[in-house]
């Protein structure tokens, strides 16, 4: 990208960090800008197919505890509407309703299938937060079998919140690249490695899927010869 480009399309604060990053070294920043959004792309498919993991396994937990493929319609009625929710404005049962509505605008048949894709990584997150957590019985953590035994609802959610926090900012394309003012994706690594972490506890015969998929060090490299 032309200089004069740059400096009116990607804002002058947006682009310092990257000067101070490479002692204002414009090819240097250059490259590694376009290497952040390198590093960015390699996170995109990790994150989503860790989102569908995740929401699908919620999915087949609660299936089971309430005996019910459409829990998600019906609970609508049921734990989502308990009094102790009414500070969180009904959360889980406002997101369903919202989705219900968009799909019949669109002459769209309302199914638990249409519901559950349509939700947000924070939807399912919510599952891990006390007040819905024990509702439903603390069933959240079924999803992780192979866990350690030190981890527990709170030390998964903090990690969720890490990764949801981090998906926000690939989304956005903000620096993944930094520490401070160095070069340094350790914090990326990081996600990575709590991405791998949440998976194993679910079922580590996926790894073997997400390595296919996971070009995440490979980009991390080439940043590191800027």
């Amino acid at each position: 990208m032309k200089f004069e480009l740059r400096d009116k399309y990607l804002s002058t604060p947006r682009y310092a960090r990257y000067l101070m990053a490479t002692d204002y070294d414009k090819s240097r920043a250059r490259q590694l800008y376009t290497a952040n959004i390198r590093l960015a792309q390699a996170f995109h498919p990790v994150l989503s197919q860790f989102e569908v993991i995740l929401r699908n396994s919620i999915h087949t937990v609660l299936t089971a505890h309430f005996a019910d493929p459409d829990w998600i319609i019906y609970q609508k009625t049921g734990f989502m509407k308990h009094h102790s929710l009414k500070n969180s404005h009904y959360y889980l049962k406002t997101c369903i309703e919202r989705t219900e509505v968009n799909l019949i605008r669109k002459g769209i048949t309302v199914t638990s299938g249409k519901i559950i894709s349509d939700q947000t990584f924070g939807f399912w997150l919510a599952f891990f937060l006390s007040h819905h957590y024990s509702l439903i019985g603390g069933q959240s953590i079924h999803l992780f079998p192979h866990k350690p035994s030190k981890e527990n609802r709170a030390s998964i959610l903090d990690k969720l919140h890490a990764i949801k926090n981090f998906r926000n900012r690939v989304n956005h394309c903000e620096p993944l690249c930094f520490a401070g003012r160095n070069i340094d994706c350790t914090y990326a690594l990081n996600i990575r490695t709590k991405i791998y972490d949440l998976t194993g506890w679910i079922n580590p015969e996926l790894f073997p899927f997400f390595k296919g998929i996971d070009i995440i060090e490979r980009k991390i490299e080439q940043i590191k010869t800027i």
